[in-house]
């Protein structure tokens, strides 16, 4: 994924933020982050295959993949299996029809 496929990065691309702050050195900024669950940034390995596949998939569907991998780990987290989720996919695009 480049920066020009967000949709919103035009409207940003020739802002200067040179001065800007980060969330942490605004307090009111950082309790709201805190306050909507946030995430936290961390560093982990990952294999090239399936870092590949995760980055494919993204660029399929002009996502992020971290964004993917993360609800990958979400699923995992929560015990659903890959039958659950395609399951819960198929009802819900039923139930659209």
């Amino acid at each position: 994924m480049n920066n020009n496929s967000d949709p919103v990065f035009t409207q940003y691309a020739n802002m200067d933020f040179t001065d800007a702050k980060s969330v942490a050195e605004v307090p009111e900024l950082a309790r709201l982050q805190a306050a909507q669950g946030g995430k936290t940034r961390i560093t982990m390995r990952v294999d090239n295959a399936t870092l590949a596949v995760f980055k494919a998939r993204a660029e399929m569907v002009g996502g992020n993949y971290q964004t993917l991998l993360n609800e990958a780990l979400r699923q995992v987290a929560l015990g659903q299996t890959l039958a659950e989720v395609v399951r819960s996919t198929i009802r819900q695009e039923l139930s659209h029809v």
